[in-house]
């Protein structure tokens, strides 16, 4: 028995002393560069956070000054005090700046937003357009400024995204590193925005790197850190919604409540995106059938906004007026939810009207609304069992909010920061785990990833549907003078047939001829014009095309898992 605990003693020290050596090893060789990347974040997280900071204060500046008040928290309440034609002519105003810049300085006049975000870190290196997301910036600084009815997160992440990409062009970051960077700027973003590092950490990893891979977690809290500093050190450490002290939640008995409304906060955060999708397509619909140019779109939804406002201005700006009533049960029911109503018409305009800014600050305001509703009704059939309302209210809030985002985790943290309400958390995380399942289902999981499907980018069915588009048939083609090429002969008898791909398409057209032919290779060419015959560039064999494929899934993992 001593001479075999001597002998395991001496097996464990050895041991140590190798995983000592072992540690000793990467600390020389990668503690200084993952050191180095972590000042890098948190530089970028303060930039970012900065950007954040000074967009919001443009903000409230511009629309203080567009609408003359000096406290625009109760912007929707002065509204009703002004004349009603600057009511209407504000956004028209707006939305002609707004489609002026977006036409000069973007190709379609479309404002960039998260969806563009998720984008660029899945398909594009991490990267966004700088140009088009600086003129996306200003002109969502102008529509919230001058009655746009969206929210300042979106402009705001792909703000810190142009951040992100500028800094991965100087340092010629790419894959993980230039990916986990701009998580770190957009994680920054919002903690500046929102006073909210951990919902802002979770955002970054749950929806625009769409992975929790420890290697991204410490750069990423570091810029969240940053960011929440900077929004501290000018508002302080207060919350966004402050609410009431009375009521408590009734945690057994009330939870069939809480399932029920998250059930129908689903629903209704999937009439918000299939209102905004509809708008949108009507839109353009019309627009084509007028031909009216891009920029005089904004000038439309602009009037039609200005219309509306002028009977009911609460859908102003982001409208955390109004999301405060709710919060505090300072609206009545049939109150509630006609501006539930008039927020998702006044979202839908502004979004189809291609003006500019986010959907979380609206869909904030109709769950807060929505819940409240709910509440009344609730607590008015079991007094004698419920809690307060305003429970509700909040719980509608995250659910509503959680559904549209595709993000139940940052969501329920990010409502938790924004009113300092921890206690009645297990109400809010029902509601948000039913409101998300079901609306999950109904769209393509968020209103981002719908988006992108709207466009054709497949990221919501996961990286088996977009990994092959990111693999060029000219990188795994095998050309002609290679050993083991295809015969030109059986090329050319191939492409007679009308069986080729072209030489700068992706493994995801020719994956698709591969299963509908049935053939070992495919001939690659390139079309000359009308005078020229086509050039073969070499055939790209199906064997290899999996070998790539696989390749990528491989590294997706990999970086997803370390």
């Amino acid at each position: 028995m001593p001479e075999n605990f001597r002998q395991w003693v001496t097996q464990a020290l050895a041991k140590g002393g190798t995983d000592l050596r072992q540690m000793w090893r990467v600390l020389r060789q990668k503690g200084p560069s993952q050191f180095q990347f972590w000042l890098i974040a948190l530089a970028v997280g303060t930039v970012s956070g900065l950007a954040a900071l000074l967009f919001r204060k443009w903000v409230e500046g511009l629309q203080a000054w567009v609408y003359g008040t000096d406290d625009i928290l109760t912007l929707s309440s002065f509204a009703k005090t002004l004349p009603w034609y600057w009511v209407l002519i504000t956004p028209i105003v707006g939305g002609l700046v707004v489609g002026l810049i977006l036409n000069r300085f973007t190709p379609d006049g479309r404002a960039r937003s998260v969806a563009d975000v998720i984008e660029g870190s899945a398909l594009n290196d991490g990267r966004v357009e700088q140009k088009a997301g600086l003129a996306s910036a200003v002109a969502s600084l102008i529509t919230l400024s001058t009655g746009g009815s969206t929210g300042r997160e979106g402009p705001v992440v792909h703000l810190a995204a142009v951040v992100s990409s500028w800094v991965n062009d100087r340092i010629n970051a790419s894959g993980i590193t230039a990916r986990d960077l701009l998580g770190c700027a957009v994680a920054a973003a919002v903690s500046a925005s929102f006073n909210a590092p951990i919902a802002g950490a979770l955002f970054a990893l749950e929806v625009i790197l769409r992975h929790f891979a420890v290697h991204a977690f410490a750069p990423i809290v570091i810029a969240s850190v940053a960011g929440t500093v900077i929004n501290r050190l000018h508002y302080g450490d207060v919350t966004e919604f402050t609410l009431v002290a009375e009521g408590s939640l009734q945690f057994y008995v009330e939870l069939p409540a809480f399932l029920i409304l998250g059930m129908l906060s689903g629903l209704m955060a999937v009439i918000l995106m299939r209102a905004i999708f509809w708008a949108e397509d009507f839109g353009t619909f019309v627009q084509r059938k007028i031909n009216n140019p891009n920029w005089s779109r904004p000038v439309i939804a602009g009037a039609l906004l200005g219309a509306l406002a002028i009977f009911f201005p609460h859908i102003i700006g982001v409208g955390y007026e109004t999301t405060s009533a709710a919060l505090t049960g300072n609206l009545l029911m049939h109150e509630a939810m006609v501006f539930v109503v008039l927020k998702v018409v006044a979202v839908a305009i502004t979004m189809a009207g291609r003006m500019g800014g986010g959907v979380f600050s609206p869909s904030l305001m109709v769950g807060a609304m929505f819940g409240l509703a709910f509440g009344t009704v609730a607590t008015g059939i079991f007094p004698s069992v419920s809690g307060s309302e305003t429970i509700y209210a909040l719980a509608g809030m995250g659910a509503v909010a959680a559904a549209v985002l595709g993000a139940p985790i940052s969501t329920t943290l990010i409502v938790f920061e924004l009113t300092g309400d921890w206690q009645t958390g297990l109400a809010v995380m029902v509601a948000v785990s039913m409101s998300t399942a079901i609306a999950s289902q109904l769209v393509d999981r968020s209103f981002f990833l719908t988006q992108l499907e709207r466009r054709n980018i497949h990221l919501a069915a996961g990286p088996q549907a977009y990994l092959l588009s990111l693999v060029q048939v000219a990188n795994v083609m095998r050309s002609p003078n290679e050993k083991h090429a295809a015969k030109e002969d059986a090329c050319w008898e191939l492409v007679e047939q009308g069986i080729y791909i072209d030489g700068n398409a992706s493994l995801e057209q020719a994956m698709p001829m591969f299963e509908g032919t049935n053939l070992s290779f495919i001939p690659v060419i390139t079309l000359g014009g009308e005078d020229q015959p086509p050039e073969l560039w070499g055939a790209l064999f199906q064997v290899d095309a999996l070998k790539a494929f696989n390749r990528a899934l491989a590294e997706n993992a990999a970086e997803e898992h370390s």
